[in-house]
């Protein structure tokens, strides 16, 4: 069997035009590829979450535009941009929350205006390469948040983690898990405790599968669990993702992250999230300004139970992200370097810097 590992988990085809995935949903018992070339298909793989994850969810939704952009049939710049921002909207209304979708789709429009004198034709090849430059740099941003976290992990570190933000979320390294798969390279004596993530399991389907795989020491707990390990001094950092950066500090990221952020507070442990620059989002003031997405009471009824395990008719909340405060935040890790309180300037600083310096 394949190592998860060895698998792209976003790729464009570009011979047939079709997005390549992994269907997330069902591992880990099965790696299943799909091939995608209809809107439809590209806007249910993102919304049922057969590719997840912010980083992840922007690469596949600019390959997607250019792959539906390769179906519009114009002659002139007007013909072709109304059919393409049909396209556009389309895919950006698939979830509400990451800020990459918005992000990845906006950047692919930037550059339809750019080439606006030019002929449909090649305005699609410069879609195509803006769609792969897009994926080439989510690599090396992984790479370099990775570095900058990996200066606060130390040989012996117990490390914490929520929700999937690893190889599975992004094109390669992770978010959360970049400085802990360098760590690993680099032989570090490090253990990983993964929360299973309720109601979808990405840590236990996903966070703990990719780890295991890559042959790093990891342990699956409960997300209730997480406290007692806390106390017994096990977890001497906490890595996180994030969905959205407010431009005071303020984080969206999986639910559960803000339990995990309180709990590290009561114990002194350091807790990270780590966030490329495209997350941030300057133009959302605070945590309480981000659209919360609500997903189906199934997810926690009967998805994942051979019988219903609640009462029919029963009320259910089932929001797919929290808000961590900034104040529960010990450090935001970006490809830039790492920001700190207080974040209104920090992130600024981040986030306006250029690749390089």
């Amino acid at each position: 069997m394949n190592n998860i590992l060895d698998f792209e988990t976003v790729e464009l085809d570009s011979k047939s035009n079709e997005l390549v995935i992994i269907d997330q949903t069902l591992l880990p018992g099965r790696i299943e590829i799909l091939r995608l070339s209809e809107a439809k298909d590209i806007w249910d793989a993102i919304h049922e979450l057969k590719v997840r994850g912010a980083p992840a969810i922007g690469v596949a939704a600019a390959m997607g535009l250019y792959i539906l952009s390769c179906q519009i049939e114009a002659s002139t710049f007007e013909e072709f941009y109304t059919e393409f921002v049909k396209a556009r909207d389309y895919l950006d209304s698939s979830r509400p929350t990451a800020v990459n979708l918005h992000w990845a789709l906006m950047r692919m429009d930037s550059v339809v205006k750019a080439n606006m004198a030019k002929l449909p034709s090649e305005i699609i090849a410069a879609l195509r390469k803006e769609a792969l430059a897009i994926k080439e740099e989510d690599i090396a941003v992984c790479r370099a948040i990775g570095e900058n976290g990996l200066t606060l992990i130390k040989d012996g570190y117990g490390i914490l983690t929520h929700c999937n933000a690893g190889q599975l979320a992004t094109c390669k390294y992770g978010t959360a898990t970049a400085p802990i798969y360098l760590a690993h390279e680099k032989g570090l004596n490090i253990k990983v405790y993964a929360d299973e993530t309720r109601p979808l399991l990405q840590g236990a389907r996903l966070t703990a599968f990719e780890l295991s795989s890559a042959g790093i020491d990891v342990t699956l707990l409960c997300d209730n669990m997480s406290g007692s390990l806390m106390r017994e001094g096990k977890v001497h950092a906490i890595f996180v993702g994030c969905d959205r950066v407010a431009a005071n500090g303020d984080v969206a990221n999986k639910i559960g992250t803000s339990m995990v952020a309180t709990l590290a507070r009561r114990y002194n442990i350091p807790f990270y999230v780590c966030a490329p620059t495209s997350t941030i989002d300057l133009n959302t003031p605070t945590g309480a300004d981000i659209v919360i997405e609500q997903r189906s009471p199934d997810e926690v009824t009967t998805m994942w139970y051979r019988e219903r395990m609640a009462p029919e008719g029963i009320g259910v909340y089932n929001p797919a992200f929290d808000v961590t405060d900034n104040d529960l935040i010990t450090a935001i890790i970006t490809e830039h370097g790492i920001a700190r309180a207080p974040y209104s300037d920090s992130l600024k600083k981040c986030a306006n810097k250029k690749p390089g310096q």
